[in-house]
């Protein structure tokens, strides 16, 4: 699919391992895999109406390497919200997301309006854990972005990471359908202007590793 101007670009940064196509799939296809294939770069979308219009909501899942600077750079220039993924039991890849928010910060400048959302996930790991919660709040803070820990594995928190991140867009008002069903606070809210909702029952995904464009429906209900 050719990329249009209108397109919403969420852009998900983080070291090698730390789960970010785990997020992203388990968000875009309801599925989880045990094993771990390192991404160069998968492009993920879901069509958006947004003032009764189309557009699509894009996920790029960025390489954990530092071998590709000029495809990251580009990626901040691009992207309109950033979630930068670590986890709990890796201090390391928490430290490895430093470099990556002051690019963003030198790249998009005032950030303050950016959606930015600090994500600690595979907190399924218990025994493993490295960085606690409050390491995590803390870094959130100086940051000034939004904080939220997950686990791609047991789905929890993996579609509030999403809608939380829409919420956070100030300059139109976007949230997520899922399987077309609609909770009384986002029926009130839809009868505000400028109302963008994410189908999520039509989706079209492109992994640019293989350069295939395959349609991908995302499971009737969440796992359990």
């Amino acid at each position: 699919m050719p990329e249009q101007s209108n397109d919403y670009r969420v852009v998900v940064f983080g070291a090698g391992g730390v789960g970010k196509s785990s997020l992203v799939l388990r968000f875009v296809k309801g599925t989880f895999r045990e094993s771990y294939i390192p991404t160069i770069e998968d492009t993920y979308r879901q069509v958006i109406s947004c003032d009764k219009s189309i557009c699509t909501l894009q996920i790029t899942d960025t390489t954990g390497s530092h071998q590709f600077p000029a495809m990251q750079r580009l990626s901040i220039s691009k992207g309109h919200a950033f979630i930068l993924v670590y986890s709990v039991t890796s201090k390391q890849s928490l430290e490895e997301l430093k470099p990556i928010f002051e690019q963003i910060c030198q790249i998009k400048g005032d950030v303050e309006n950016i959606p930015i959302m600090l994500v600690g996930n595979k907190i399924d790991e218990t025994s493993g854990r490295e960085v606690e919660t409050g390491d995590g709040e803390a870094m959130s803070k100086r940051w000034k972005c939004a904080f939220m820990e997950t686990s791609a594995k047991t789905n929890h928190n993996v579609k509030e990471l999403f809608q939380e991140l829409l919420n956070l867009e100030k300059r139109r008002t976007v949230s997520l359908q899922i399987d077309g069903k609609k909770n009384k606070q986002q029926k009130r809210a839809e009868k505000l202007k400028g109302k963008c909702v994410v189908m999520a029952n039509d989706q079209r995904g492109t992994n640019n590793r293989h350069g295939d464009g395959a349609t991908m429906p995302l499971a009737a209900k969440e796992e359990q």
